[in-house]
């Protein structure tokens, strides 16, 4: 049980999960009974929102699906806590493990993830070696190790977490946005290894539609967090390779070719669009800052 004098809001985005939904808010219920419990029905067409509400939850629901990002946003309008948790309603987060996070939350952490330990805690070895991938591109990013960058299961700050909703993706995103625009913005994160539990029902993640979006997202890694990160190297690139071509050129020909001058602009291109994008990224989370 949690003695945390703040309110503490619970967060569960749901679509068709009938099969673990009651289990997954008895579960919140029995280890923070004080809590608000929020189920996100995302468009659900079985008894999802009944069987939530029969549990003890309060049920915000969308009249078809937006997404679990959209889920997540709306879920975190409407909730009245300090302190929100957020786990999804398919069963796979164990409702035992919040207390854990909060408890780590209290050392001064501004957001408490809970990361995926082995690969038994994975679907599948392909989405494990996906999100090994997101792992490593975020933490050289960042500088910080990043055990799990695309956890839903998590605790944060909800004046903090509040925000940076416009930054959030109606997709399945949301997790890599939000753990970015914290560390971006200078707040402090931590990671706390859980197990996750086989999920309830069928997945709604499609491998090779989502596989696609989410390599999408290890460029927009970059770009959210430093652009010049992303910029800079490809600039590079494009400049020594066409320094390498124009000394070919200059020995073999004695002249400077057009396709080296073509390489030394998008170079120079390259390079001003990453400063531009450093700029507007910065502009973004002074826009948070204010809120």
């Amino acid at each position: 049980m949690n003695n945390n004098p703040e309110m503490i809001s619970v967060i569960i985005p749901a679509k068709d999960e009938e099969g673990a939904i009651g289990q997954v808010v008895e579960g919140v219920r029995q280890h923070l009974p004080e809590a608000e419990v929020i189920v996100v029905d995302d468009g659900s067409t079985d008894r999802t929102a009944e069987l939530a509400r029969e549990a003890g939850a309060k049920v915000v629901q969308h009249p078809h699906a937006l997404g679990n990002g959209a889920a997540i946003k709306r879920g975190a309008r409407s909730a009245e806590g300090d302190i929100l948790v957020f786990l999804d309603g398919d069963g796979q987060h164990d409702p035992a493990d919040i207390p854990r996070l909060l408890e780590r939350m209290q050392a001064g952490y501004d957001m408490v993830v809970g990361a995926r330990a082995g690969a038994k805690s994975h679907a599948n070895s392909a989405r494990l070696a996906a999100n090994g991938a997101y792992n490593i591109v975020a933490s050289i990013v960042t500088g910080h190790t990043i055990p799990d960058l695309t956890s839903g299961f998590r605790v944060a700050r909800a004046q903090l977490f509040k925000k940076f909703l416009y930054l959030l993706p109606n997709g399945f995103s949301y997790p890599t946005t939000i753990t970015m625009a914290f560390m971006r913005s200078g707040y402090s994160v931590d990671f706390v290894a859980i197990d996750a539990r086989k999920r309830e029902g069928k997945s709604h993640i499609r491998p090779i539609r989502d596989g696609l979006r989410f390599l999408v997202i290890i460029f927009k890694i970059a770009t959210l967090y430093a652009p010049l990160k992303l910029f800079l190297p490809a600039s590079l690139v494009f400049f020594c390779t066409g320094l390498a071509y124009y000394g070919y050129t200059f020995f073999t020909q004695a002249r400077f070719t057009n396709m080296s001058l073509l390489l030394f602009s998008a170079a120079v291109i390259v390079f001003l669009i990453g400063l531009v994008s450093e700029q507007i990224t910065a502009l973004n989370y002074a826009s948070a800052d204010k809120k």
